[in-house]
């Protein structure tokens, strides 16, 4: 369903060459105040001397954020980018746990290591670009191809050490122009997978730890358009 809507989209911004020559474009430039839930589920498989073990979690986090857009409206249907020049953390709360690890060298004498593992992780750079279709004078769908980087802060006692990513995501959604100023939307957005290898191992351990995700988000908005 990605790849179906990730190729529709590319067909769109590419006819808008063609669009520009057979249509007058109408340009606004607008802001915009959201409330979002983003809800990550994941799991971290920590390797070990005998065995990986993996630790799922779900996290959530509601915020209010603002962007700004570009648009371009053609007739019925309308291009535009939307970039949000906040950062927003993934979870309500940093996490922390405390591990304890007997004989992770595999000596024969027995030892005990007590770790604590703090980790949270930030999204920022956020930016849209979309398309609009007016099925009436009001009411709208909306699509469209999210580009967002996720930034890992962690401080682990394995002296394990996660790097950022970046990550594409779809967009789906629907508006109602309120008036020729203000418009309401609602829209959904599916991210990639996110996938990280951490950086360091822990002593005695050949193969590191690693971080799966999947996010996902849910917005209301309100756009004032000039």
């Amino acid at each position: 369903m990605k790849k179906i809507a990730i190729n529709f989209l590319a067909v769109l911004f590419i006819s808008v060459l063609s669009f520009t020559k057979a249509f007058a474009a109408d340009y606004t430039l607008g802001v915009s105040g959201a409330i979002v839930n983003l809800q990550a589920e994941g799991s971290e498989t920590e390797t070990g001397s005998q065995t990986a073990e993996t630790t799922p979690a779900s996290v959530s986090n509601t915020f209010g954020i603002g962007s700004v857009f570009l648009e371009a409206q053609f007739g019925k249907l309308a291009f535009g980018v939307d970039y949000i020049p906040f950062d927003a953390d993934v979870s309500d709360a940093t996490h922390t746990r405390t591990d304890t690890e007997t004989s992770v060298t595999g000596t024969k004498a027995e030892t005990t290591t007590s770790r604590t593992q703090t980790a949270a992780a930030e999204v920022t750079d956020h930016i849209t670009l979309y398309a609009n279709y007016y099925i009436s004078d009001s009411f709208y769908v909306h699509l469209g191809h999210a580009s967002v980087d996720v930034n890992t802060n962690e401080s682990l006692g394995t002296g394990s050490k996660y790097g950022n990513v970046n990550i594409d995501g779809i967009q789906y959604g629907f508006g109602l122009q309120m008036t020729d100023n203000l418009r309401f939307e609602a829209a959904y957005t599916d991210y990639d997978d996110v996938s990280i290898t951490s950086s360091v191992a822990r002593t005695g351990v050949t193969t590191n730890n690693k971080v799966s995700a999947d996010l996902d988000t849910t917005q209301l908005k309100l756009s004032y358009h000039f």
